[in-house]
């Protein structure tokens, strides 16, 4: 079949590293015949996010901190039974988790800076305000 399309880069130089990838395979359910009941194409691909170097220290407290509700002992895990052949499954499950990470390590937006309002536009606005009232105050026809 070849050889699978890594490294999968997260985010600059830095990439999942293949040795610390555990992968686990069992039958997919849903359609696919005869086929589906003797070949173990879903595919769960499992990093352990709490022991690896291979993420600096950094971008691992970050993960660590927006991953908290998918991990489990430390250890984050994304699962693919979309295609029937189980190496089209482990292609999806590694660009999966590398998405993931490059996501839960990316840096805080900046913070945003308030401006201030200019005066003029801010006349202008009230002077609408005030001759939109006096427009549906007109239409009341209160003649008493």
């Amino acid at each position: 079949m070849g050889v699978m399309s890594g490294p999968y880069v997260i985010r600059g130089s830095v990439s999942l590293p293949e040795a610390e990838l555990m992968w686990r395979f069992s039958r997919s359910s849903g359609p696919g015949g005869q086929h589906v009941n003797t070949s173990d194409s879903q595919v769960e691909l499992r990093f352990d996010l709490a022991a690896t170097e291979a993420l600096p220290e950094v971008w691992k407290a970050r993960a660590l901190e927006r991953l908290a509700g998918r991990l489990v002992g430390g250890v984050v895990s994304v699962r693919a039974s979309d295609h029937r052949s189980q190496w089209r499954n482990r292609e999806t499950a590694a660009v999966r988790l590398a998405a993931l990470l490059a996501e839960a390590t990316a840096p805080p937006p900046a913070p945003r800076r308030k401006k201030r309002v200019p005066r003029g536009i801010n006349e202008r606005r009230l002077r609408e305000k005030k001759q939109r009232g006096e427009t549906k105050r007109g239409r009341s026809g209160r003649d008493w």
